[in-house]
């Protein structure tokens, strides 16, 4: 799996990082990463091979890398937004400096990109499995 240069660029202007002073790419590429989705076909980023203790996870050979980018930036700007946490406001000589509003900010920008996230599914099995038979013996 592997996140491309237009990826890395994408959620560069997304969580608005123009340089990498902070975010390099190598490390965009792995939150970018993080978020695998299904492909445009339904392929899945990975399978579970359940027929090992403890299952493992695999790599879908067929699947095609694609990523939730609104994911990626919504967890940056979470992370963006702790950094700030911290500040406050200022009132000094006739004049306000409110920087907590940067904190405000930040929290929005990651409610914003959360609300854009791709949909998730997930699969329900009933444990332990029920046999045909069974299930008609419950009348």
């Amino acid at each position: 799996m592997a996140a491309t240069a237009a990826m890395v660029s994408k959620l560069r202007r997304m969580i608005d990082e123009p340089n990498d002073d902070i975010y390099d790419d190598d490390a965009l590429a792995d939150y970018i990463e993080s978020y695998p989705i299904l492909d445009f076909l339904g392929t899945k980023p990975l399978e579970v091979d359940s027929t090992t203790t403890p299952p493992t996870l695999s790599e879908v050979a067929d699947w095609i890398p694609t990523y939730d980018l609104h994911a990626a930036a919504a967890e940056i700007w979470q992370e963006k937004s702790a950094a700030v946490a911290e500040d406050y406001n200022v009132t000094a000589d006739g004049s306000t400096l409110a920087r907590s509003n940067v904190h405000e900010q930040y929290l929005k920008q990651s409610r914003y990109h959360l609300s854009r996230r791709k949909a998730g599914t997930m699969t329900l099995r009933v444990e332990p499995r029920i046999s045909p038979d069974e299930e008609s013996n419950d009348d």
